[in-house]
C-alpha cells in the first residue's frame, strides 16, 4: 500500500464515520427535541380514553388508536420523556456512584480496593439481567426501584474503570510534584488525579445509556418497569403484542423508536471509542 493510498482510506474512513455521528447527534437531537415539545406536538391528552378504538393511522390520528382509544402519538411523545430520563438517570447515577468509590479505592488502596475488587468480581460472574429483573420483582415496579437496581448493579463497572485510571494516573510526575508543593491527598485527587481518570468512563457512559434504554424496555415489557399507566415505549410494545398481526402500528412505532435511540447511542459510543483509541 502506497503511502497515497493509505491517507486515502484514512480519510474515507473518518469521513465515512463523521456522517455517521453526525446522522446519530441529529436523530437523538429530534428526540429530546420531540420529548421536550410533547405538549405542543401532541395532538391529544395521552392519558384520554376515547370511543376510537383502534383505529389506523389517519390524519386525525397521525399513528392510531390504541385499545383504550388512546391517541398512539401522544403516547409516544410522552413515553420518549419517561424513557429518556430514566435512560440518563439509569447510566448516570451508576456512574457517579462508581466514580467516587474506584476513585478512593484507586488512590487510597488498602482494604477498600480490596472490598471493590472482591465484589467486582462476584457480580460480574453473575447475569446482569438475571439480577436486574429480581431486584425489580423484589421492590415492586416503579421508578424508584428501576433506579435503585440499576444503580445496586452499574456502579461496579464503574468503579473498576476509574480504580484502574486512578492508580495509572497517580504516578505521574506531575502528581508526585503536587505533593512537594505541600497539597493534601483530597486536592491532589480531586484537582489532578481525577480530571484526567475521566476518559474511559465517559465512553462508557455512553454505551450504557443504550444498555439502559433497553433494560428499562425489557423490564416494561414484562409488567416490571414504570408505574401502570405512564407512558412507556416499553410497555406500549407489550400492550400491543396480542393484537399484533391485525394492528401492527401499536406496536411497531414504540418499537422503532427503541431502535432508533439505541442505534444512536450505540453509533455514538462507538465513535467516541474510536476517537479515544485514536487519540
Amino acid at each position: 500500500m502506497t503511502a497515497v493510498t493509505f491517507f486515502r482510506a484514512r480519510f474515507r474512513a473518518r469521513r465515512g464515520g463523521g456522517r455517521v455521528r453526525w446522522v446519530a447527534v441529529t436523530l437523538l437531537a429530534l428526540v429530546i427535541l420531540a420529548a421536550i415539545f410533547a405538549p405542543v406536538l401532541s395532538p391529544d391528552d395521552p392519558a384520554r380514553q376515547t370511543l376510537d378504538q383502534l383505529r389506523p393511522p389517519s390524519a386525525d390520528h397521525p399513528l392510531g388508536t390504541d385499545a383504550l382509544g388512546r391517541d398512539v402519538l401522544s403516547r409516544m411523545l410522552y413515553a420518549l420523556r419517561t424513557d429518556l430520563l430514566l435512560m440518563v438517570f439509569a447510566a448516570g447515577l451508576p456512574m457517579l456512584a462508581g466514580t467516587v468509590i474506584g476513585a478512593l479505592a484507586g488512590y487510597y488502596g488498602g482494604l477498600l480496593d480490596a472490598a471493590v475488587r472482591w465484589v467486582a468480581d462476584i457480580f460480574q460472574a453473575l447475569p446482569v439481567y438475571v439480577l436486574l429483573i429480581a431486584f425489580v420483582f423484589v421492590l415492586g415496579p416503579g421508578t424508584p426501584s428501576l433506579l435503585v437496581a440499576f444503580g445496586t448493579l452499574g456502579w461496579i463497572v464503574y468503579a473498576r474503570l476509574i480504580r484502574t485510571e486512578v492508580r495509572r494516573v497517580r504516578e505521574r510526575d506531575y502528581v508526585s510534584a503536587s505533593y512537594l508543593l505541600g497539597l493534601s491527598h483530597t486536592t491532589v485527587l480531586v484537582r489532578h488525579v481525577l480530571p484526567n481518570s475521566l476518559r474511559q468512563s465517559l465512553v462508557y457512559l455512553t454505551t450504557d445509556m443504550g444498555l439502559a434504554l433497553q433494560g428499562i424496555a425489557v423490564l416494561s415489557f414484562f409488567g416490571l418497569g414504570v408505574e401502570a399507566g405512564t407512558p412507556e415505549l416499553g410497555a406500549m410494545v407489550a400492550e400491543a403484542q396480542v393484537l399484533l398481526r391485525s394492528h401492527w402500528w401499536l406496536a411497531a412505532f414504540p418499537g422503532l423508536m427503541i431502535i432508533v435511540i439505541g442505534s444512536s447511542v450505540a453509533a455514538l459510543a462507538d465513535r467516541f471509542n474510536e476517537d479515544g483509541e485514536a487519540g
